[in-house]
């Protein structure tokens, strides 16, 4: 047996005991988590910032990795919220009594094993921990090499409150080998991993779609749109868009492209530049003649998740184009529209095909927190067996109880 797959035998194990464990136990360790995340803010946010200091790129991917005690009170404050929630187990999603008199009825029950791989993102350590143990289920971590030391610190701050009750420290566990080898292997436990979560870029999801050999739930890619419609109001479809793309450009919930309809573009398409002087436009033809200093848009920035202060641009001459446009290009993520009318506001609503849709709201809503989940695990782009944020309820199964009298069929 590999030290991975021992590794994994003691996690599932836990899961096993945590599932059991009392709703108030489970709740405990989330707050006093949080309670150590501010104790002990500044010596993470110290250790996490040689970590920064040696990361050789840019983008993305630094502010990703980067905690500051801003983002660390936001952690606590994340996890908190998750505490707060009605416990999910054994939650009667429905009942029923059958004509032979039999009751019936379906339960919420842990998933058993989480599995999550991801790439820098030290905030997701706590975050699906908390989730995790809070619904009962072990969490089995494998972050990247850039945040192994950040990773490691905050993982050894669940396995001091898990101890303080009297639960296994197992339950929340780090994969310390960051090599390619260990990753695949990881995403092949079977056995052991109930669910893989991947989160990620196009190489991580490549990755697991060729070695993941357990159930896995697809944090997909995040090509998202804000579509404004004729009848849009002017300054809140500007404020929108900018807080679409430019209040953290490197995370999934940014929106990637604007469709503006060709009635409103000539007011509307000044006045989002004006707004966002530090983006880099990408457009069509058409949004060119008053967009002069925009790059023309290829196929692939219509495709494209760029992370960054860079939004393409289009013209379309209807609801119903803007639509299609959102079919061909768009990840099945979060796509927004900015509309006065209602009847527009429900086509929206009803034809748009992915795990969220807006109306006069920024995609950047799409969040476990803003929607009330307390944090996330991830953003589902599939649709079996959760889709949008995964939060509670998300990282649980049902089971059937049936309650009979001496029932013989």
């Amino acid at each position: 047996m590999s030290a991975l797959e021992e590794q994994g035998r003691a996690v599932r194990a836990a899961a096993v005991r945590l599932a059991q464990a009392s709703d108030g136990a489970r709740r405990a360790v989330l707050l006093d988590v949080a309670r150590s995340l501010e104790e002990r803010g500044d010596d993470l946010v110290a250790l996490n910032a040689t970590e920064v200091a040696s990361y050789a790129d840019g983008g993305a991917g630094r502010d990703r990795l980067t905690l500051t005690l801003e983002r660390v009170a936001s952690m606590a404050a994340a996890l908190r919220d998750v505490a707060a929630l009605a416990d999910p187990l054994f939650e009667v999603v429905a009942r029923d009594t059958r004509p032979n008199g039999l009751r019936v009825e379906r339960v919420r029950v842990p998933l058993g094993v989480v599995g999550v791989i991801y790439e820098n993102r030290p905030n997701v350590t706590s975050d699906v921990a908390g989730l995790c143990v809070r619904s009962g289920n072990a969490a089995f971590l494998r972050g990247s090499a850039s945040a192994l030391a950040t990773n490691r610190f905050i993982v050894n701050l669940w396995h001091e409150a898990l101890a303080r009750q009297d639960l296994p420290v197992e339950a929340v566990s780090l994969v310390e080998d960051v090599s390619h080898e260990a990753a695949a292997q990881f995403m092949g436990l079977t056995g052991v991993l109930d669910c893989l979560i991947p989160r990620g870029g196009p190489s991580l999801i490549a990755a697991m779609r060729e070695h993941a050999r357990v159930p896995y739930v697809l944090d997909g890619d995040g090509n998202c749109h804000v579509y404004v419609d004729e009848s849009a109001d002017l300054e809140r479809a500007v404020a929108i868009v900018r807080n679409a793309k430019t209040s953290r450009p490197g995370v999934c919930n940014a929106a990637e492209t604007v469709l503006v309809h060709r009635a409103l573009a000539a007011r509307f398409l000044p006045a989002m530049a004006a707004a966002m002087p530090e983006v880099e436009w990408r457009a069509d033809e058409e949004s060119r003649a008053v967009l002069v200093d925009a790059r023309p848009a290829s196929e692939e920035d219509y495709a494209r998740e760029f992370l960054d202060l860079i939004m393409a641009v289009r013209v379309v001459g209807s609801i119903d184009e803007a639509i299609e446009h959102v079919a061909r290009y768009g990840t099945g993520h979060s796509e927004a529209i900015v509309t006065e009318d209602s009847a527009r506001a429900e086509q929206w609503v009803r034809q748009v095909d992915a795990a969220a849709v807006l109306v006069n709201a920024s995609t950047r809503f799409v969040d476990g927190g803003e929607l009330g989940l307390g944090g996330e695990v991830g953003i589902s782009t599939q649709k079996l067996h959760a889709r949008g944020p995964m939060g509670l309820r998300e990282l649980t199964s049902v089971k059937w109880v049936v309650r009979g009298d001496g029932h013989v069929r």
